[in-house]
Order: C-alpha cells, then structure tokens, then sequence
C-alpha cells in the first residue's frame, strides 16, 4: 500500500511540474493529464481515496484546458466514486460538476444516472428533501430518454420519501401516475396492484376512509383486475377497520396479507396514528 502511494505521490509531482512548465500546443496539459491519470490509479490500489479523489480532480481540470468536457467529466466521475469512500459531501459536488458538462453536450443519459447517484447519496445520509429532488431530476431525465422503467423506480423513490416525510398526496399523485402508465404496457403492467396499494396506503395514512373508498372505485376503473386482488382486500379491510376504530380487525388484515415483511410495519404504523 505504502509502495502505491509513493508511486502515486511521485506521478503527481511530476504532474504539477510538467503544468508548471512550459509546453506547445497544450501538450503540457496533456501530459499532466497522463500523470495525474496514473497518480490515480496508485491512490486507488493503495485504497488512498482522498488522495485518488483530489488527484482526479486535477485530471477534470487538465482535460478542461485541453476543451474536453467529456473526458472532464468522466474524470469528476471518476472523483467522485473515490469520495464515495471517504467524503460524501465532496462526492455530491464532483458527481453535481459531471453531470453539468454532461448536461452542456447533450448526454442526457449520462445526466440522469449521475442524478440517480447523487439521489442515492443523500438517501444514504437520510436527507429525504435533497433525495426527492435529485430522484425527480433523474426521472425527468431518464423520461425524455424513454428509459421507462428507470424512470418508474425513481419516481417511486419520491413517492416513497414523500410519504415519509408525509406529503401524501403528492406521493398517492406519483403512484397512481406509475399506475396509469403501467397498466397497458405488458412489460409493467404485473406492478400495478402494488403502485395501487401504495397510493391506498397513502390513503389511509391520510385518514379519510371518504376518499380511500373513493379511490377504490376509480382503481378498479383503472385495472379491472384489481378489485379480485389481494392487495384490493387489504385496503378494503384496512379501510373498514379504520372507519369502526377497530385495531384488531386492523391488525388482522395486515397479518393475512403477510407476504411483506416492511407492508406490516408500515400498516402497523398507521394504525398507531389511526387508533391512538
């Protein structure tokens, strides 16, 4: 390890002399690129990811002055996988300067899956405000992509945190959306009762067993297959035990459905709120 970062060290030096220096055409730039290039490699051997991090850093700003946003790019992302070890602020800013150029040629694809990390990234650090935003960008981007299905599981990601952070409606908003664009598309379509009861479950997190019902009916609009599903039964139960203020017919119904460990959890939550 030692060996890999005085190697790396030693190449990054040479890097900074060579910039330092003079040369013709951007070849110094160039060159340095190499170095700092092969300083990072040794970082990473060496499991030195600070150093590897910052090192690539230098590479973006080599790969800039020789007007290659591209390669600049790659190289905050590059950065940024380094961070992801040691800095996750440090991460963020890096993947935030990579998907800039990658947005400023047209990379739109490269864009939203940078996005997607960032997203991931907060997620990690439970900042469910920061998580939504990136998750939304990402979506929006993977959507003008036609990357369907990607698009789908970052929005479900905003539905999910909204829900967390109790913005219900916007969150019964994202999974019915997913719904109506799932149900004829045969590739999704075996997803929509479990969008559905998502956005039943935010119904219920709301507590007005008017609008639940309501959107019972408009669900089994939407698929008419819905109405002869477990997840249908769920609601319904759920949604009549809330109205008679029943915790154990409450309870009952969330364990018969109990193929879904984190369901009971977040039912049992519910009913807490539901019945205390």
């Amino acid at each position: 390890m030692g060996d890999q970062i005085a190697r790396g060290e030693d190449f990054e030096k040479k890097a900074e002399k060579k910039l330092s220096g003079w040369g013709l055409f951007g070849s110094k730039h160039e060159d340095a690129a190499d170095l700092f290039d092969k300083a990072g490699n040794c970082f990473k051997l060496a499991k030195s990811w600070d150093q590897a991090g910052a090192v690539y850093v230098k590479l973006a700003n080599c790969h800039l002055k020789l007007d290659s946003k591209h390669e600049a790019a790659n190289a905050y992302a590059d950065a940024a996988h380094c961070y992801k070890k040691s800095n996750t602020k440090e991460a963020i800013s890096c993947l935030e300067q990579a998907v800039n150029m990658f947005l400023d040629i047209g990379r739109l694809s490269m864009s939203a899956r940078y996005y997607k990390e960032i997203a991931e990234l907060y997620e990690q650090e439970q900042n469910l405000e920061q998580a939504i935003s990136y998750y939304e960008k990402a979506a929006d981007l993977y959507q003008s992509e036609d990357v369907t299905t990607t698009a789908n599981q970052c929005k479900q990601k905003v539905a999910q945190f909204s829900a967390q952070i109790e913005k219900y409606p916007r969150a019964i908003e994202i999974f019915e959306e997913i719904a109506r664009h799932s149900v004829n598309n045969n590739l999704l379509k075996y997803g929509v009762r479990g969008h559905l009861l998502n956005a039943g479950i935010c119904q219920l997190c709301k507590g007005d067993v008017v609008a639940i019902n309501n959107a019972l009916e408009r669900y089994q609009e939407l698929d008419p297959t819905f109405s002869g599903t477990r997840e249908c039964k769920l609601l319904v139960d759920l949604a009549a035990a809330i109205d008679e203020e029943d915790v154990a017919k409450f309870t009952d119904a969330v364990k018969e459905y109990d193929s879904m460990t984190q369901l009971y959890s977040l039912c049992w939550s519910i009913s807490k709120g539901m019945f205390i």
